[in-house]
């Protein structure tokens, strides 16, 4: 047996060979082998190197993540390299774009983007491609139906540039970090999840380079060909912007206690239920009337689904929800939750919500609460095309749980402003009305004609049922009839059904 002299001596040699230098003539540890290695990573490159590197070439496919929603910085970072490389034709896909991606509008007429695939699209980019802007027409999905269409080659992804809170220089990343220098935290990657383990290549960019290994974490290594590291991947304070928003407006707490009501009269609503609730004012606020029930009844639900917030982590922290799965934490407080609480589960889009996948957990779904910026009189539900004809949201989930839950609510005003939300026709399509349940309004509330039951459970608990025709009829008569949009005749956009069919176009508003 060698001596312990003779065994060093092997080692010193090893590592001269590997050009890494592991002990002092003293035998005290200078540098060690794996913080030398990780520092020398061939994955850890530049964003121009890892774009070169990736064979990315004009007309191909890239994709984005939209988890730090109006604080991203990532779309906006790697298309004005790609526009400074000299890229053209390119295919941006990505799982939606916000207000923050104004950029675009250059790089578009500039001809570096020529294809846009979403779920949408908000601020001046939206205006502008509602007007024209782009020859080719936006491509809209759900995230269920992007998760499908990426997993299936619908939508095939050359190389996925994905923003993430820490990294290690192997790639394993997460939204959120251990380390004291986390700059940026948005909680799930469950949209980036597809493009990961679907895209050609994947590179991940970072401002938290950590040391492996990044444990626990959202993205394996074996999915990542490069890592980036760059000041900042995106705004934390600016998740929560937007559609996201807590409310003291009278109206919508009258519509929250009536879709709370509706939950609670519904026959769903008992222990061991499952919910999912929309992100605008009173779809938030319905929470608290359901807390309030769920603690008079002694009722727990099983787990709460979707993009989580802050309400439902206080009351999975109160034991009143057992389980949270998350596809998107909408604030802070949700991203902290992932990040330290077991039960608090991270899932991809195809796990939430592809109809392709037999567990995606929308088929586990008893009750979903909606919003809508139209329905119309056969219950279909518009939550993409504003009345002026100007594309200024998304779809989002919301074909995909209404059409999997065993209750979907859609709660919306009667008019907004002069604007009627009960309509007889949709300007576009986005959710079937044969997977609509009740629509609740501050003037009564409608069931489809598809669920009586539905209906006798809400007559019998004093209710205010209505027909749909007489929400229509009734906003009318506050308003009268609204002019036709003036809709020119070029396609700006092409909403998809779950299927990959072909649902709905958008066409251009003409001033």
């Amino acid at each position: 047996m060698s001596s312990l002299k003779e065994r060093m001596a092997l080692i010193e040699a090893q590592a001269a060979r590997m050009g890494k230098e592991t002990y002092h003539q003293t035998g005290r540890k200078a540098t060690t082998p794996r913080m030398q290695y990780q520092q020398e990573c061939s994955k850890v490159v530049t964003l121009e190197q890892a774009i070169t590197r990736s064979g990315l070439k004009d007309g191909m496919t890239i994709s984005f993540h939209h988890h730090f929603r109006g604080g991203d910085k990532v779309v906006n970072l790697v298309v004005d390299k790609l526009a400074e490389m000299g890229f053209k034709n390119l295919h941006l896909a990505a799982s939606s774009l916000q207000d923050v991606h104004k950029p675009l509008i250059e790089h578009i007429k500039n001809g570096v983007i020529t294809k846009i695939s979403t779920s949408g699209l908000r601020g001046d980019l939206a205006n502008e491609i509602s007007r024209g802007l782009m020859e080719e027409p936006v491509i809209f999905r759900s995230h269920g139906g992007r998760g499908s269409a990426i997993a299936q080659g619908d939508l095939h992804i050359d190389v996925a540039f994905l923003g993430a809170s820490s990294c290690d220089p192997l790639g394993n990343a997460c939204g959120y970090s251990r380390s004291e220098n986390a700059k940026s935290i948005c909680g799930s990657l469950g949209y980036a999840l597809p493009d990961a383990q679907y895209a050609d290549k994947v590179i991940i960019v970072t401002d938290d380079l950590v040391h492996y290994p990044n444990t626990p974490n959202s993205i394996s290594e074996r999915d990542v060909d490069f890592v980036v590291e760059v000041d900042s991947v995106g705004d934390s304070s600016k998740i929560a912007s937007g559609a996201i928003r807590d409310t003291k407006n009278p109206r919508d707490i009258l519509l929250a206690q009536q879709a709370a009501k509706v939950i609670i009269n519904s026959g769903y609503f008992k222990d061991g239920f499952s919910i999912q609730t929309g992100s605008g004012g009173a779809s938030l606020a319905a929470v608290k009337f359901i807390r309030e029930e769920m603690i008079k009844q002694g009722i727990k639900a099983s787990f709460a689904l979707g993009g989580i917030t802050a309400h439902m982590v206080k009351l999975h922290e109160e034991g009143l929800i057992e389980r949270l799965i998350d596809v998107q934490s909408f604030d802070k407080v949700a991203a902290m939750s992932l990040k330290d609480d077991s039960m608090h589960k991270e899932v991809s889009a195809n796990e939430y919500a592809s109809a392709d996948e037999q567990g995606s957990a929308t088929h586990y779904l008893d009750m979903v609460i909606l919003s809508a910026l139209e329905v119309d009189v056969n219950f279909n539900v518009n939550v993409l095309v504003g009345s002026d004809g100007i594309i200024r949201g998304a779809i989002g989930g919301h074909p995909d749980t209404a059409a999997d839950s065993a209750l979907s609510i859609i709660v919306c005003p009667l008019l907004r402003g002069r604007i009627p939300c009960v309509v007889d026709e949709v300007t576009t399509l986005i959710t079937p009305g044969s997977t609509v349940d009740v629509v609740v309004t501050e003037y009564g509330i409608a069931v489809n004609p598809l669920r009586p039951e539905i209906a006798e459970r809400l007559k019998a608990a004093g209710l205010n049922i209505v027909d749909i025709h007489s929400l229509k009829e009734r906003a009318e008569k506050i308003i009268g009839h609204a002019a036709p949009l003036p809709f020119g005749d070029k396609v700006v956009g092409v909403v998809m059904n779950r299927d990959g069919s072909v649902l709905d176009v958008i066409k251009n508003i003409v001033d």
